[in-house]
């Protein structure tokens, strides 16, 4: 039998041991996903020492990671070029009024917009909209409700853009980089890459 000293010493080093790993495990969950040893910039250096923005940070990592084991290696190459893109989108939020704000919504974003791309959000039903003269392409809107922030997926022929809510006085109003969408009293106009569209709900409104 041990004697008495050797198991009180054995259980302090025990609980020491079980504190530091506690205190490492407490200190790595409220890191980003990036190494802010290397941090660069005001945003980078603010995501490293806001928790809120840490948490938003990991995340959309895991989301990412998702999106990357999903998608074709031939989709791959696109998706490094956004993710760069968005970074620095994100790192220019030093120029913002409210830094915070605006690196928040970034993230927010970011995420959803990921999350649309591979399906891991349960699709909503699309909205036909019938836009001026028949030589004009008709818009499908997929309206994200219940994600943070909301969205709007608008898709023209061949292209797809994801838009967000945006502030508006009256009706609802998404905007993206190039594209607004702003519905009021049933009818929706929107500007697309500096097309202006004015459309109303088709008669098949919704399609599965």
């Amino acid at each position: 039998m041990k004697p008495p000293q050797a198991v009180t010493l054995q259980a302090i080093a025990l609980a020491s041991a079980t504190t530091a790993a506690t205190w490492a495990a407490a200190a790595c969950a409220s890191e980003p996903a990036f190494d802010c040893t290397r941090a660069q910039g005001q945003v980078q250096e603010l995501v490293c020492t806001d928790a809120a923005l840490a948490s938003l940070d990991r995340r959309l990592a895991e989301v990412y990671q998702t999106v990357r084991r999903t998608l074709p290696d031939a989709d791959l190459p696109q998706l490094k070029s956004e993710q760069r893109g968005w970074i620095k989108g994100r790192d220019d939020c030093w120029k913002s009024d409210n830094v915070a704000d605006c690196v928040t919504l970034a993230y927010q974003g970011r995420t959803v917009e990921l999350q649309i791309l591979t399906g891991q959000l349960a699709a909503p039903n699309t909205i036909n909209l019938e836009c001026g003269d028949r030589d004009q392409l008709p818009v499908a809107a997929a309206f994200y409700n219940d994600t943070t922030p909301p969205a709007v997926v608008l898709t023209r022929g061949g292209d797809q853009v994801t838009a967000f809510i945006a502030r508006s006085g009256s009706g609802a109003r998404y905007t993206a980089a190039g594209v607004e969408y702003w519905e009021h009293q049933g009818q929706a106009s929107i500007d697309w890459f500096g097309t202006a569209l004015q459309c109303t709900v088709s008669k098949d409104a919704e399609t599965l």
